[in-house]
């Protein structure tokens, strides 16, 4: 039943906006009693942690995936900029739900935001071990700039450019920051 209720929130939250959907819609939706319904999630904020949390974890899987069949950090980078651009102008592409529910929910104490905030700390985390391992100096400040950079894609490809279109600025956006940090320690550019 959880799972149930989850795939109902998961289509329409992303749909539709987490606070247009009400908790009757998604009863409704999932085909469950009310008393089924808070049994799993005893308030909507429960719930929309849930959803952002399944969010997450569908991600990293998928990002862990491209990092398994590239083998490189480079090869990961670029996968991602790729996978990003694909997925930014299919149909059905609404934006980033991290992004779109930050939105909605604007006090940082906000148990929807704490969970935004882990998934783009593990993001970070993510894309600085990559950095690292293509020895990046200033990693922090580099994996900002790539991480603006795949909001902005996100949006912008939410907003109609095809794949083809949003590819090649992204990737040659992420390659001068990856350059710019390399140029300023010295070492030669190379990404």
């Amino acid at each position: 039943m959880r799972e149930r209720i989850l795939a109902a929130a998961n289509e329409q939250f992303y749909a539709e906006g987490i606070r247009a959907v009400s908790a009757d819609r998604l009863i409704a939706a999932a085909g469950v009693s009310k008393v089924t319904f808070y049994r799993h999630f005893p308030s909507k904020d429960d719930l929309v942690v849930a959803y952002l949390d399944g969010r997450a974890a569908v991600e990293r899987h998928a990002l862990e995936q491209l990092r398994s069949q590239t083998g490189d950090a480079c090869g990961t980078l670029l996968a991602i900029a790729h996978a990003i651009a694909d997925m930014s102008c299919s149909p059905g592409f609404r934006g980033c739900p991290f992004i779109n529910a930050a939105a909605e929910f604007a006090d940082p104490a906000h148990p929807a935001r704490k969970a935004i905030a882990t998934h783009r700390a593990w993001f970070a985390t993510f894309v600085k071990d990559l950095l690292g391992e293509m020895a990046i100096p200033d990693r922090e400040t580099v994996a900002d700039q790539l991480i603006i950079l795949r909001d902005g894609a996100m949006v912008t490809g939410y907003l109609g450019p095809d794949p083809a279109a949003l590819t090649d600025p992204l990737i040659k956006a992420g390659r001068a920051a990856i350059n710019d940090a390399r140029a300023n320690t010295g070492r030669p550019s190379e990404a």
